[in-house]
């Protein structure tokens, strides 16, 4: 089940598998909490299986509303489950409410048929993000 969650429930899994067992505090990025920002768990019982947290912010000099999706993650035994997948879509429906045209990310090379199986489409050669590794930026077009 999805459910909205304070960004503090993210830290956990941020700092398990994105940020390699940094202490949570750590693991809180600039945007958790501006305007409009949102945060989303996927529970198996009381457990947090998958996190994920999307801010209003444009794709580079694109002018119509945006959301950036970052710090998504799966705790291990979760993985292949169709949790991520079920997480994107709930947001996916709650950010066509905002108007907004778009969701975008970096991706995680190792993670880009994921997205791409939810019709997120590479639009960046892969780049490294320091201390994390490599990425591509993806854009899902919002109808």
């Amino acid at each position: 089940m999805v459910k909205f969650v304070p960004f503090e429930f993210t830290l956990g899994l941020r700092s398990k598998i994105l940020r390699n067992g940094l202490a949570p505090e750590e693991c809180i990025f600039p945007t958790d909490q501006v305007e409009g920002a949102f945060h989303l768990a996927f529970y198996v019982g009381n457990e947090i299986a998958t996190i994920a947290s999307f801010f209003p912010n444009n794709y580079k000099e694109n002018k119509e509303l945006g959301y950036q999706l970052r710090g998504m993650a799966t705790d291990t035994p979760f993985l292949e489950k169709g949790f991520g997948k079920q997480l994107i879509e709930f947001a996916i429906e709650y950010i066509r409410k905002t108007n907004a045209r778009y969701i975008w990310c970096n991706a995680r090379t190792p993670a880009i048929k994921f997205y791409q199986k939810l019709n997120f489409e590479l639009v960046s050669e892969e780049f490294e993000i320091a201390g994390v590794g490599p990425h591509y930026e993806m854009i899902l077009k919002l109808n």
